[in-house]
């Protein structure tokens, strides 16, 4: 009868543990996530005329405060940077070349950020008066805002 070797256990990386943290952040923007869509779907299908007053007057007026431009943007922000970690761990699971794997996780990171800024940008400068005309029924209503 022979003994066999067994391997010492590896030693503990120091330092930060990105996947660690990547998971804790999915968990945590997941549930974070469900309240903030639920209370969009709830705010703007329920109250008041529930989905009958959904127009662009209803999104100008939502956009117009501050409460709920942060709301939005956070729901962006949350919802981009939960998806591309997603989508990260899935080519970190399944693409074997490491130069495909680099090229795929930059490419996402890209995505996300390109869309955060121009989702940010949209959520933060929209104005509801840029481009109406006389024969526009906002008309008045801009007109009045100076």
């Amino acid at each position: 009868m022979t003994a066999q070797t067994v391997a010492a256990p590896a030693r503990r990386q120091r330092g930060v543990n990105l996947e660690k943290w990547g998971w804790v952040f999915m968990r945590v923007s997941g549930v974070v996530l469900v309240v903030l869509i639920f209370g969009h779907l709830f705010v703007n299908l329920m109250v008041g005329e529930g989905i009958h007053a959904l127009d662009f007057a209803f999104i100008a007026g939502k956009f117009a405060t501050p409460f709920w431009q942060w709301w939005d943007v956070l729901m962006l922000w949350l919802a981009l940077i939960h998806g591309a970690n997603g989508m990260r761990t899935i080519v970190n699971d399944y693409v074997t070349n490491p130069t495909a794997r680099k090229a795929l996780v930059w490419a996402l990171g890209l995505a996300a950020g390109l869309l955060i800024i121009l989702g940010t940008l949209v959520v933060f400068t929209f104005d509801p008066c840029l481009g109406v005309t006389e024969s526009s029924t906002l008309w008045e209503t801009c007109q009045a805002q100076g």
